[in-house]
This record gives C-alpha cells, sequence and structure tokens, in this order.
C-alpha cells in the first residue's frame, strides 16, 4: 500500500528515509525525474546512440545520484542528479564506439554562442550572416562533407573533440567541465580552440 507515502517530502527528505531502508522513496524519486532523464536523452541523442539506451543509462545514473549524493555538501539533488544523468549517457556514447561522422552542419553552427537561445543556425544561416561568401558558394557535396569531417577529427584533440561534441547537446561549459571532471577554465579553452579549428577550415 502507497497510503502511507508522504509526497510533500523534499528530495533530502525523501533520501534520509531511503537510507534509512524506506526503498518506496527510491521509486519516489526515480519517477519524479525520469521526464528529466527523457529530456537529456533526447539531447544526447545526437552524439550517436539509440534513445533508448540513452534512456536506459540515464537510469543507471539517475540512481548512482541517489546512491552518492551528500546531503549538505553536494549542490541541489536535482543538479546533482542532473550531472550524473548527462555522465552517464556520455561516457556510455563514447565506451559504445558507435559514433559516426557527426553532420558537418552541427560542427559549424558551433562557432556562435554556445548560451544561444534553442538551437544555433546552421552552415547556410552562418555562411549567410558573413559579407564577403555567397550561400551558393558553400555547398558541399556529400563526398566533400566526408573529407571535412575526417579533417575536423584530424585536427581536433580527444578533449576538444568531447567539449565540441558536448556543447552540441546544449550544455555550457561550466556542466561539461563538471561531466568531464576538468576545470571551467581549461573546458572554455578547449571549447574555444575547437570553434577556432573548424571555423578556419571554411573562413
Amino acid at each position: 500500500m502507497n497510503n502511507d507515502i508522504n509526497y510533500d517530502m523534499s528530495d533530502d527528505e525523501m533520501i534520509v528515509r531511503i537510507r534509512e531502508g524506506e526503498k518506496k522513496y527510491a521509486d519516489l524519486i526515480m519517477d519524479k525525474y525520469k521526464d528529466m532523464v527523457r529530456k537529456k536523452a533526447k539531447t544526447m541523442y545526437i552524439l550517436g546512440a539509440e534513445p533508448e539506451d540513452l534512456i536506459q543509462e540515464g537510469m543507471i545514473g539517475l540512481f548512482k545520484a541517489l546512491q552518492d549524493y551528500d546531503i549538505g555538501r553536494d549542490a541541489s539533488f536535482a543538479t546533482f542528479a542532473q550531472l550524473c544523468v548527462s555522465r552517464q549517457m556520455f561516457n556510455a556514447v563514447q565506451a559504445s564506439q558507435r559514433q559516426k561522422h557527426i553532420p558537418l552542419n552541427q560542427y559549424i553552427s558551433l562557432y556562435g554562442n554556445s548560451d544561444d537561445s534553442e538551437e544555433n543556425a546552421n552552415l547556410i544561416e552562418n555562411v549567410a550572416s558573413s559579407k564577403d561568401v555567397n550561400p551558393e558558394d558553400v555547398v558541399i557535396d556529400k563526398e566533400n562533407v566526408e573529407a571535412l569531417e575526417k579533417k575536423i577529427e584530424e585536427i581536433l584533440s580527444d578533449m576538444e573533440k568531447q567539449v565540441l561534441e558536448l556543447s552540441m547537446t546544449g550544455m555550457g561549459y561550466v556542466e561539461i567541465a563538471k561531466v568531464l571532471g576538468k576545470d571551467e577554465k581549461s573546458t572554455d579553452n578547449a571549447l574555444q580552440r575547437a570553434r577556432s579549428k573548424v571555423k578556419k577550415l571554411f573562413f
């Protein structure tokens, strides 16, 4: 029976109850944050994994967050859970080796501000904003796109590639730094270097 569950408890209060042996609150928190996991899976999908796999990994990350959360020491559980879910999903994508070429226009859209609302402009929109480039001149056939993607892979370091990929999911450099376990300054620097290197391939 669930009629003895207090649905008005805060996350911290429920986690205390969980650690006292009341496992029913674990189910309650997992259910509370499942929509967050689904939303994260949608943003991570661009990195090359199946949505269902990402949701499963995200739920594992959420479960780990329940186990590892330090009340009073870590940020709020909601923030900590998002970090754990993002990290679990990203690590799963990296380990799966299923990543293929990321569409070139997605890379190019990243030289703008990572905090732009919703989605950044695509390749044509970025180029069209330049006074010296005719949009028709940047139509690239599939063969050249693949060659450019290969070049991008060659010119980016592992760190630069990771931060660029995570930036594509909508993360800012602060969250990326937490996911990768790096300091914020080096993460931001790597992201700016990656964007600069990619941009130089076209301009």
